[in-house]
């Protein structure tokens, strides 16, 4: 369950090659200035688009490391003499693509916000087109989503830690620069992007990971900061071990407000209370444990079962939107109770990226592992490992078991570089710049409303809307309150003195 903005299925995702777009001949950039200084060299594609590739240095601390190729995709501002200059935009993740978001703004942005900015994404290093992490093969990858999450005995924790081992080696063994694709790093590719787009300041839009990504610009470059909006926000503070039992937690209270809305339907395929429907769903995933639900229509080609850490995963997607989502779970549960996995195998691979053919359209599973290791290095011994196992089953008895070792593989992976860039050594106290809006749902599951508020009490000027609804993330999702104060805000940077509530139209 990662923290990442999971488009709507309608939005199509698609799979491009940016390898004829280059950004400048050459090679040899031995400053800042000169990385900044670099001119983007848009080439049209995809009808409405233009492609570049931005080139970043590897080591900021080591130029003459080498330097990485950036995917970029940009939307032109559709009234050009009144354009007020570019809105980068990432969806999440980490691992999320911004180049396919970017390729989404008709469906994402309204027409004036269409009108006036460029809207350009990026693909952060180590991501999708972007010097891609690259560890596991499509059949392994389909093999780690469907490897046993919830582990119970210790054969099966031995069992994990040979995964989380072989995982490790498989990365380093096929990537050359593993330890410089940390979020800081991002965040400074960010800024090389902005001055090599010609923007003073940084317009940003980061929804879910891509807020992450947005506090630590504004950490590093308070003062280059222009309109930013993090949507659905992480606080960079809390521990990885927290973080972990705070996603447990919302989503066992998605799960149970899916259970509360279940209810309401004829149809529904769970008791009514609460105890007994979220003794059903422990009992459905237990039962897949011992025997994985085939496919009652499976494709050519494709033998998959639904494993108990499919269901899992299905239901975690389905509960990131409560109106796609939840009706999809509805007919998934149904289809288990008949003895077949098909709808969550279908909604597994909507989380997953997993297209119809095995492939998968970005390396999310990989890309997201590394940098999150990078980012968030836990401490924890083995012993404390599987003693807090039972905090997680104690706050969220349904979800918890199956989160409990996530990160397991960080263990296992190389020290970051221990610099000033570097997230184990940098503890945020405070920012202060121009003012950022930032959008937290109530009962958001992956990225609980609380950590907003966090983030809101550590960046200063900082303008909080509180949405009162399901799902993940704000903007964009059927509240006219919100989506009026984000346009607002992009168009003219202005905002309210308060934080604020709202509520879905």
């Amino acid at each position: 369950m990662k923290k990442t903005l999971k488009l709507a299925t309608t939005i199509s995702l698609l799979t491009l090659l940016l390898a004829s777009c280059s950004s400048t001949s050459a090679k040899s950039f031995t400053t800042i200035e000169e990385f900044q200084s670099q001119t983007l060299n848009w080439k049209k594609c995809y009808k409405e688009f233009e492609c570049a590739t931005l080139m970043v240095p590897i080591d900021y601390t080591e130029f003459t490391t080498g330097t990485f190729d950036i995917s970029l995709l940009r939307y032109k501002a559709a009234d050009e003499k009144n354009r007020i200059g570019s809105l980068v935009v990432n969806p999440g993740g980490p691992g999320g693509s911004g180049v396919d978001y970017a390729y989404n703004a008709q469906y994402i942005f309204d027409p004036e916000i269409l009108d006036r900015f460029d809207i350009v994404g990026f693909d952060p290093r180590g991501v999708s087109r972007s010097e891609p992490i690259d560890c596991y093969t499509d059949e392994e990858t389909d093999a780690s989503y469907a490897a046993d999450s919830k582990i119970d005995n210790p054969q099966e924790f031995a069992l994990a830690v040979a995964d989380a081992k072989e995982f490790v080696a498989k990365c380093l063994k096929k990537n050359k620069h593993l330890t410089h694709f940390s979020s800081a790093e991002t965040a400074r590719d960010m800024d090389i992007l902005r001055a090599a787009l010609g923007d003073k300041k940084l317009n940003y839009l980061g929804k879910s990971y891509g807020t992450y990504l947005g506090t630590l610009y504004a950490q590093f470059f308070p003062d280059k900061v222009g309109r930013m909006i993090l949507d659905g926000a992480i606080d960079p503070n809390i521990s990885i071990l927290d973080q972990n039992i705070s996603q447990a937690v919302g989503f066992e209270n998605a799960l149970y407000a899916f259970i509360k809305d279940c209810a309401s339907f004829p149809n529904c395929p769970l008791p009514s209370d609460k105890q007994s429907a979220s003794d059903a769903i422990t009992q459905l995933f237990q039962q897949a444990a011992n025997n994985p639900l085939p496919q009652k229509e499976a494709r050519a080609g494709d033998d998959r079962v639904a494993t108990e850490s499919i269901l899992v995963l299905g239901t975690a997607s389905a509960l990131y939107d409560d109106t796609e989502g939840w009706p999809k779970l509805r007919k998934a549960i149904i289809q288990a109770q008949e003895g077949y996995g098909d709808t969550f195998l279908q909604l597994a691979d909507i989380y997953s990226g997993r297209q119809e053919n095995g492939k998968y359209i970005t390396n999310e599973l990989d890309s997201g592992a590394v940098i999150d290791c990078l980012d968030w290095r836990g401490n924890q011994i083995e012993e404390e490992l599987q003693q807090n196992t039972e905090i997680f089953k104690s706050k969220a008895p349904v979800l918890g078991p199956y989160l409990a070792y996530a990160g397991l593989a960080c263990k296992y992976f190389p020290e970051p570089t221990k610099d000033s860039l570097t997230r184990s050594t940098n503890k945020i106290k405070s920012i202060v710049t121009t003012p950022i809006l930032i959008v937290g749902t109530k009962r958001d599951p992956a990225t609980p409303y609380e950590w907003a508020v966090g983030l809101n009490k550590i960046i200063k000027n900082s303008i909080l809307i509180s949405l009162d609804a399901d799902g993940h993330t704000g903007q964009g999702r059927g509240s006219e309150c919100v989506d009026e104060a984000v346009n607002t805000f992009l168009l003219t940077q202005e905002t309210t003195k308060a934080n604020f509530n709202c509520k879905l139209d």
